[in-house]
């Protein structure tokens, strides 16, 4: 299988994260790099196809905010990583915001994801590695991995949110769709993939499935609730504590709803936090069973770009990550 990786997707380093009115060490760090790098072996590098592909999917004003925050933090005299701190709940119209801490609040929904020096060029390498995976898979490939870090599917078209900048899996789909393909993304992360959803709700040509933790105990909470499935969206939350013998109705679910919607292409945004070990999550999957669960995916027969979410628990990361390749 062709790997894509680009080392600038290393500079987005944030000193920490904000949440339960504290900082903490950021879960998004680049121990996971290493990890995955050291067992899936060799990566090609993607090239640079432009902001073109990414105005597909996200708002000019939005890619603006992200490309010239950092910056605008430091000319207003803060030091440190960019981080949000009030949001427009209510009432969210257009406003002439001067000051970056309002433009902040305005793109984010949550204080988890700071803009630190390097996240505008490590974010726009991951996209570049989401659209080379898929244009390798439009190419001809069976499969192509995608290793992007920071991950996207939390992402919105005008937002970022939960480790997340820009949503790849949408952007690879949307160029899929510009050349004429049907396209369903399957999401596995064990959190609702709300960016990815929010994106593609409605569109011709691209179908989203996501199985994923029950949004009423875990993140993003707002999100992702059975009920909203329609149309090209098909949720399937899952209860705290499921493993792989529970965890396989929802994927024969979600899998029988792909093939209905008779795609020619499949996007997986693989998240490996469904673990049992991982520090943020309460799935109990282990190791070992992310190779029956590629296989059951790749049964479809489908050419798939296999996109990289969440995964958290590092010492296991590699191993998980190559154990799920290896079912393609």
């Amino acid at each position: 299988m062709r790997c894509f990786w680009d080392e600038r997707q290393r500079a987005h380093t944030p000193a920490g994260e904000f949440f339960n009115g504290a900082m903490h060490p950021p879960a998004e760090h680049g121990g996971r790099v290493d990890a995955i790098l050291s067992a899936i072996g060799p990566t090609e590098t993607p090239g640079d196809q432009g902001l073109v592909p990414l105005l597909a999917v996200h708002s000019a004003d939005y890619l603006e905010f992200l490309r010239t925050a950092k910056d605008q933090w430091r000319e207003a005299g803060r030091e440190g990583d960019a981080f949000p701190y009030t949001f427009p709940v209510v009432g969210r119209r257009p406003l002439q915001l001067n000051r970056i801490d309002a433009s902040l609040g305005l793109y984010s929904f949550d204080t988890s994801t700071p803009i630190a020096e390097g996240t505008w060029e490590a974010a726009y390498s991951a996209a570049q590695t989401a659209l080379a995976a898929m244009d390798a898979v439009l190419g001809g490939e069976r499969s192509a991995f995608a290793f992007c870090r920071p991950p996207g599917h939390h992402a919105g078209a005008d937002y970022l949110g939960g480790y997340c900048y820009f949503s790849n899996a949408a952007i690879a789909a949307a160029r899929a769709v510009s050349v004429g393909r049907r396209v369903a993304i399957l999401d596995v992360d064990y959190h609702h993939g709300n960016g990815t959803q929010d994106i593609v709700s409605g569109r011709d040509g691209i179908a989203f499935a996501s199985i994923h933790a029950d949004p009423a105990t875990d993140y993003p909470f707002f999100w992702g609730y059975a009920d909203e499935t329609r149309g090209n969206i098909l949720n399937l939350p899952l209860p705290r504590g499921t493993n792989w013998n529970a965890y396989q109705p929802a994927l024969t679910q979600a899998l029988d709803w792909i093939e209905a919607f008779r795609p020619d292409l499949l996007i997986v945004s693989y998240g490996a936090d469904t673990y049992e070990g991982d520090p943020i999550s309460c799935f109990t999957l282990r190791t070992s069973d992310y190779g029956p669960m590629a296989r059951r995916i790749a049964s479809l027969g489908l050419p798939t770009a296999i996109v990289m979410e969440g995964g958290y628990a590092v010492d296991a990361l590699g191993a998980n990550v190559t154990e799920f390749l290896s079912g393609f």
